[in-house]
């Protein structure tokens, strides 16, 4: 069986599942349900924003407004 008549299966199966089965598969995925909005970041890219926080919490790195990033987004200005 396919990945994708899988899926079809269990969305049917959810659409009329009564609330407590719902409920009890959500408990046994819900570690692996991502929030809207949420993403998870790799080793390497927390090590690079935890650079990049140092440099600019010890002032080795230029940073902007908000108004000066628009206006250099606009082209109005450069950095």
């Amino acid at each position: 069986m396919t990945t994708l008549t899988i899926r079809k299966k269990l969305i049917s199966y959810l659409a009329d599942a009564d609330d407590s089965t719902v409920k009890a598969i959500y408990t046994l995925l819900k570690n692996d349900i991502k929030e809207e909005g949420t993403f998870k970041l790799t080793e390497e890219q927390l090590q690079i924003l935890d650079e990049e926080h140092h440099l600019h919490m010890t002032g080795q790195s230029k940073s902007y407004t908000a108004e000066e990033s628009i206006q250099i987004i606009l082209g109005k200005r450069s950095f």
